[in-house]
């Protein structure tokens, strides 16, 4: 199995979310069951069904929106969406689970694994663009560069240099114009004296910010970089 579903035991099932929608054991589901399972994986807890349909079908009536609601809980295979009154629940993990846990671990001062900053390296749904997608993408996808950043600090100050750099080009591919990320990731060049690496590193920031922004770099980074003897230009 591959490492993106995790752990799941034998027998279990996963819908998977970050990085794009998969489903352990894999199955061929059409669009409106698949959608079903992405919503639930999404909200993690229950939803009512007038709320379920309300959001998926926001712009047909209400009793359309509750027929394709049916429909698409029909097109499920038995067992991956189960009713408790009149609330829907997904009996599957979501691997979103996984990452808020290793980014809550991260933020904290934990070290990640490669596995772990793998995961957190993806978006969720991305190229998913619907109203009830789009918010809980830009929380994860904050939380997500606050924790590489975190753990790329963490994971240097430690020693463990490999992974502090993989964390921290992690944050930067996914904010390029965040500048504390930028800073982790010297550092921690810096601490395994990959010298170039970190001249680069600072390099690239400041043309991102002058072509994006017209800014440049906060001086305090600036002056970290020539107080270890770094030339900042070619």
């Amino acid at each position: 199995m591959s490492d993106r579903y995790g752990d799941v035991p034998d027998g279990g099932r996963l819908v998977a979310i970050v990085g794009g929608l998969g489903v352990y054991p894999m199955a061929r589901l059409p669009l409106p069951a698949r959608r079903i399972l992405a919503y639930l994986a999404l909200r993690v807890r229950p939803v009512l069904r007038s709320v379920a349909s309300a959001e998926l079908w926001p712009d047909v009536p209400d009793g359309t929106a509750r027929a394709n609601l049916r429909r698409a809980l029909w097109q499920l295979p038995r067992g991956w969406v189960e009713p408790v009154g009149d609330e829907l629940v997904l009996a599957a993990r979501s691997d979103l689970d996984r990452a808020r846990r290793a980014a809550a671990r991260a933020i904290a001062g934990e070290a990640l694994t490669l596995e772990e900053i793998e995961l957190l390296s993806n978006d969720i749904l991305p190229g998913w663009h619907e109203e009830w997608v789009l918010p809980e993408y830009e929380a994860f996808h904050l939380l997500r560069v606050q924790a590489l950043e975190a753990a790329c600090r963490t994971m240097a100050m430690s020693g463990n240099h490999a992974l502090a750099t993989q964390a921290g080009a992690a944050a930067i591919a996914a904010e390029p114009l965040r500048e504390s990320a930028a800073e982790a990731l010297i550092d921690a060049h810096l601490a395994q004296r990959n010298r170039y690496e970190a001249v680069l590193c600072f390099r690239l920031l400041a043309q991102r910010l002058d072509r994006e922004l017209g800014v440049t770099p906060d001086p305090a980074l600036r002056e970290r970089v020539i107080g270890n003897g770094l030339p900042l230009q070619h």
